[in-house]
């Protein structure tokens, strides 16, 4: 039937709210709340009223918005006053009380244009108007709106006059709109930037792209008739999720020519210049810089200073920005965002300080830096073992630049060391010199290297990724080595660190990883697990083929991927009907060891240009080829199948989205959405799915997931070790947090994981992003774990019962948490791990404002926490060492080099770390020191570079032995890189120990190499370092890397292994030995060195010089000593002892 609409009873709707206001402001646009809701609002309201979720009106929170009920409701946040942005609003609309008064017509559409275009002929013209339907109910009894749909008239050109057009090539056509040449025939062809054949594109000449020619056929080929060839002609093309495409005809024969077109992938925007953080004075002028890359190019660009958008009108910026006549509120953050057709891509932030005339960038004054002295050196004014050295910050400078509107300054100035003091402390029997900061200024920044090392191998076992291509975005860069090790520069300005791993040999997928990386310099390692590609099957091209995604044994697939007949093509387009070799691999959730193998970080750029996490169900990579020429196939549109059942979490079902990853930038792509289908299964069985379409034209990584927004931020340090000293935190930690499934989803196996995320430590911890939630504490729970160098840190323990203090997280948030470290139930497992339960912050509970937790909008907060707040710890299990330099160095911190005649490391882009071997035969662990002293340059000769002291470890396998590996400072150039200083080692064991042998070799080598040091002296061994880096066989183990650090670890694990390119978690004691003492306990009945000191003081205290002097080999104005052998004694006793006698060393493998 017919109904007309008519003012009847009207009623409100319920409240919609679709849009948060993030980005530009709030929009409840009808044309939104109508497509979410077609069957609940009415297709012309009579009126709107909107409040917001407080139940506030805007006026009463002073707030500019506009809204009616033809369009609905919009804040913009550049509207409102003092910089506020909108309030999160809802609306509702007023509707006749019957859905059936809701039918009425859209406006008529414009004419269409006349269907016949030549001159003298009369055609036809239409328009069309839409009956507003809404209720499918009503839809179902006929109902429909009064009139027709569509309207026609005719048209006419008019009168034909005489054509104008003069060509140089053929002759008008009809309508002389343009020339034509009726014998010329055209021939092209389509493919895609990686040689794609492409199908169904869309063909017309560049002038007039509305009038389609031809389309290509499934060999991407297309044939033109009467288009003439001359200079000016080209032709374009067009196809879905490609960019247009334009080539020029090139004559082939006389009545022949031919094109080749080829069209690129569209591309979202990303970042590949984010502007530099810099530093000026007041009145001077600055620029800052960003670009981003995509298909099409981003042509627009906007600035925002402290989150606020800069007017373009006025600081007529594009894609850069530049400011002159600075003024101290100019100062704050800047950052860019770019935008195309296709979405948007925000860089990250730059700082801009400002200096005021007059005011230094760099103060004088040092802040403070402590150290600790040896134990011998107990300092009884500050009743410590603490000795501030001083340290400057860590901070730019102006640099007084000549050209200040470069994008990124030539020369960067930072504030470091200007001048150093020479001190001495008084030890117990010698005294100890020490270099402390005693002025700081602005120079050159000091610019170490910034690395990315690691392994890639295979997930399952172990099996190394041998000469792997490396893409570092798109650029390959190398390969790996033979045993998959690698080693990657970070270029400049690198803000996100995207690396492909590809295995020639197909033996595995390809992985995307995006590393974290310590941008002040070194090097971070990264163990790289590849997904081993599954065992091809054989498909039938010309039959339905269905193919489960799911690993886990026992359990039902998490979905499928289903084929239709005639699905497969050639790259020529040509489609096969052959047996396929199909292989699809899954990276299936409900494994929890399989998060090692996921690639990218699970994150996409939103419409507004910001970073979004992803919460995954499963990632999966197809490839297709031939059975018998193994020639690559793509698909058509195939069909991918989600079990609904699987999924607990409604919001997820509706969210759940095809996405694909872009091996370029490491983001996810979205490829499609789902839509709810139920399938019988069985006879009685139904179930429901979620049912997606996807083409497989290229080698991507496929994703089944959804868009999560209960984020949060969780507090981590790490710590030299348990005693958890502030000044003693340890960066360039890679920190991994694993987001578990909560627990309403995969009821059989909770333990699923959804997202992973990894950050660097730095001087004050990491801020690593996680999926919280507000309601229920339990709801997402994570494992965190933090490791160097390829070893693991351990967690602090939370059994027998919890610590808080040890923790570092106080009562009673600690208990909500439910902190669990993974031994926690059982002994066996591992300690270097715990779990906690993402609980997000009460803003009203004083108790939850002070961290481990924050809210993820308190980014800032999190960043720049006191280390006296809440915050969860790891720490090194390690064997009792000690380190002391004469020139203070931070190793974690390389901008805190100094260029010293005396600095342990000369060179601040390249660290040597060396290591010597020394077994102990007797009962117990010993220490051993090192005294480094200059040897042969004359401005170092006789002066102390540091000491170390290391605890022998025991080994398991042979009764009474056990081996220190001791550092010492290579020999080699100093900072100068003038001369040569071979360093004067002794080795000294704490004890009454005796040398008993000296590897063959090494006294071979320092007999070749003199002068050789005497070693009358049987309880020390000194030695001139060799210049050269010998290897397991003299004893020695020699590592050179870009971070300190990580160059001890390594040269320590082959010290322990007793190998030069092996490594070790227990002692070997027996294998690449340098030197052998013996060691006994000291004597029954012998008195100690403190109660001879009390009894007999001057008789002691001359043995103590005439040891002194016995094993002082050279004499330095500082009168350095090695130990008095009281304090041998002492130190064999009183030393520090950790948990276990096992040396943990990272299991790292790198070249030397």
């Amino acid at each position: 039937m017919d109904l007309n609409p008519s003012s009847l009873k009207s009623e409100w709707t319920s409240w919609f709210n679709v849009d948060h206001p993030g980005g530009e402001g709030d929009f409840e646009t009808l044309e939104a709340i109508r497509f979410y809701y077609r069957e609940r609002v009415c297709s012309q309201p009579k009126a709107i009223q909107a409040r917001t979720t407080e139940w506030e009106l805007p006026e009463e929170v002073g707030e500019v918005v506009r809204y009616n009920p033809q369009e609905g409701f919009r804040c913009l946040n550049q509207d409102q006053p003092g910089g506020k942005t909108c309030s999160n609003y809802h609306v509702r609309f007023l509707c006749p009380a019957d859905p059936k008064d809701w039918f009425s017509w859209s406006d008529w559409s414009a004419w269409s244009s006349c269907s016949r275009t030549a001159c003298g002929v009369s055609g036809v013209q239409t328009r069309n108007r839409t009956c507003l339907n809404s209720s499918s109910s009503v839809l179902r009894q006929g109902v429909k709106c009064l009139g027709k749909p569509t309207e026609r008239r005719t048209c006419s050109s008019g009168p034909c006059q005489a054509c104008q057009l003069r060509c140089d090539t053929g002759i008008p056509n009809k309508d002389c709109s343009s020339c034509s040449c009726p014998n010329h025939t055209l021939s092209g062809t389509v493919r895609s930037a990686d040689g794609m054949v492409l199908a169904n594109v869309q063909i017309s000449l560049a002038d007039r792209p509305v009038a389609v020619l031809a389309r290509s056929d499934h060999r991407g080929q297309f044939t033109i008739r009467g288009i003439c060839a001359g200079s000016n002609t080209s032709i374009s093309a067009r196809l879905e999720r490609f960019a247009m495409g334009s080539a020029s005809i090139i004559p082939s024969g006389s009545q022949t020519s031919l094109a080749k077109i080829v069209l690129h992938r569209l591309a979202k925007p990303y970042m590949v210049i984010h502007p530099e953080s810099k530093v000026r004075k007041v009145g001077s002028k600055v620029r800052f810089c960003c670009r981003a890359r995509g298909t099409p190019e981003p042509k627009k660009y906007y600035w925002y200073h402290n989150g606020t958008l800069l007017d373009r009108k006025v600081h007529k910026y594009n894609s850069s920005l530049v400011l002159k006549d600075l003024g101290l509120h100019q100062g704050g953050t800047y950052h860019c965002k770019a935008s195309s057709d296709l979405g948007a891509i925000k860089s990250s932030v730059a700082h801009l300080t400002i200096i005021e005339p007059g005011v230094p960038a760099c103060m004088a004054q040092p802040k403070q830096y402590l150290i600790r002295l040896p134990d011998e050196c107990f300092q009884e004014d500050t009743g410590s073992h603490f000795y501030n050295v001083g340290r400057c910050p860590n901070a730019l400078c102006d640099g007084g630049l000549v050209d200040s509107l470069q994008c990124r300054d030539g020369v960067e100035h930072c504030c470091g060391t200007l001048r150093m003091e020479l001190r001495e402390i008084h030890c117990v029997g010698y005294v100890l010199p020490i270099k402390v900061v005693a002025e700081c200024g602005c120079a050159s920044c000091t610019q170490p290297k910034v690395l990315v090392r690691g392994k890639a191998s295979a997930a399952d076992n172990g099996e190394p990724l041998r000469f792997g291509e490396i893409y570092l975005g798109a650029e390959k860069i190398g390969f790996t080595g033979y045993k998959g090790t690698f080693t990657i520069e970070v270029p400049p300005n690198t803000q996100r660190m995207v690396v492909k791993f590809v295995d020639r040999m197909q033996k595995f997928v390809d992985a995307v990883k995006v590393f974290p990386f310590d941008q002040r310099g070194g090097a971070v390692y990264q163990d790289v697990k590849l997904m081993r590609r599954k065992k091809p099957v054989n498909l039938e091209a010309m039959e339905t083929n269905i193919i489960p995604l799911g690993e886990v044994v026992g359990e039902d697939p998490i979905g499928e991927i289903v084929i239709p007949p005639a699905s497969f093509f050639r790259p020529n387009g040509q489609v096969y009907n052959g047996t396929v070799k199909a292989s699809i691999t899954f990276v299936d959730p409900r494994d929890i060891t399989s998060v090692n193998a996921a690639s990218s970080d699970l994150n996409f750029i939103n419409a507004e240009g910001d970073v979004f996490p992803l919460r995954t169900y499963g990632m999966f990579s197809v490839d297709f080829w031939e059975e018998e020429s193994n020639q690559g196939l793509e698909t058509g549109r195939v069909e991918v199948k989600m079990d609904a059942e699987l999924i607990n979490m409604p919001e997820h079902i509706q969210k759940m989205k095809l996405w694909s990853l872009n091996p370029v930038t490491g983001l996810w792509e979205e490829e499609g959405s789902f839509k709810q289908a139920k399938e019988r299964r069985g006879k009685r069985e139904e179930r429901a799915f979620l049912i997606g379409n996807l083409e497989i034209r290229e080698r991507r990584l496929f994703n089944l997931d959804v868009p999560e927004n209960r984020r949060c931020f969780v507090k981590v340090r790490a710590y030299i070790n348990e005693k958890f000293m502030p000044d003693e935190q340890m960066e360039g930690i890679v920190v991994t947090l694993i987001n578990l499934e909560p627990r309403p989803g995969y009821p059989s196996n909770p333990q699923a994981w959804g997202r992973f995320d990894s950050v660097v430590t730095g001087p004050n911890g990491a801020c690593l992003p996680a999926f919280c939630d507000g309601q229920r504490a339990d709801a997402y729970t994570a494992y965190i774990t933090a490791t160097m160098g390829g070893e693991e840190l351990e967690a602090v323990p939370s059994s027998p019962k919890l610590n808080p203090a040890a923790i570092g997280v106080s009562q009673p948030y600690l208990n909500k948490l439910g902190y669990r470290r993974t031994d926690h139930d059982d002994p066996a497992l591992k300690k270097t791990a715990f779990k906690i339960n993402l609980a997000k912050p009460n803003q009203n509970n004083i108790d939850e404002t002070n961290g481990p937790i924050y809210a993820y909008r308190s980014l800032k907060q999190c960043e720049e926490a006191p280390v006296t707040g809440n915050h969860f710890r790891f720490y090194r299990v390690e064997v009792d060492k000690y380190e002391y330099n004469v020139v203070p160095f931070k190793e974690s911190d390389l901008t805190t080099w100094t260029g010293d005649y005396l600095s342990w490391w000369p060179n601040p882009q390249e660290f040597r770390a060396c290591y010597i071997k020394v077994k102990i035969n007797g009962p117990q662990e010993y220490m051993v020191r090192s005294r480094n002293v200059g040897g042969s340059h004359p401005r170092t000769r006789g002066q102390l570079y540091g000491l170390r002291d290391a605890r022998s470890v025991r080994d398991l396998t042979i009764y009474n032995s056990s081996a220190a590996c001791l550092e010492f400072k290579c020999s080699g150039m100093l900072f100068d890189q003038g001369l040569v200083d071979r360093t004067l080692v002794s080795i000294i064991p704490q004890g009454s120990c005796r040398r008993t042998a000296i590897n063959s070799y090494l006294r071979e080598y320092l007999g070749r190499h003199p002068p050789l040091m005497e070693n009358n002296d049987t309880t020390i061994f000194n030695m001139l370092a060799p210049v050269d880096p010998l290897g397991h066989n003299y004893g020695i183990y020699t590592v050179t890397d870009q971070n300190p650090r990580l160059a001890k670890e390594i040269a320590i694990g082959r010290c322990f292994d007793g190998t030069s390119d092996g490594f070790s978690r227990e002692m070997k004691s027996t294998t690449g030995i340098a030197l052998s003492f013996t060691c006994h306990e000291k004597p029954v009945g012998r008195k100690s060195f403190f109660q001879r000191l009390l009894e007999f003081p001057a008789q002691t205290l001359t043995e103590i010089r005439r040891e002194m002097g016995g094993n002082e080999q050279l004499r330095s104005p500082s009168q350095v000593v090695a130990y008095p052998s009281g304090l041998r004694t002492m130190f064999s006793t009183q030393a520090r002892r950790t948990p276990s006698s096992r040396r943990t060393v990272g299991a790292a493998r790198t070249r030397q």
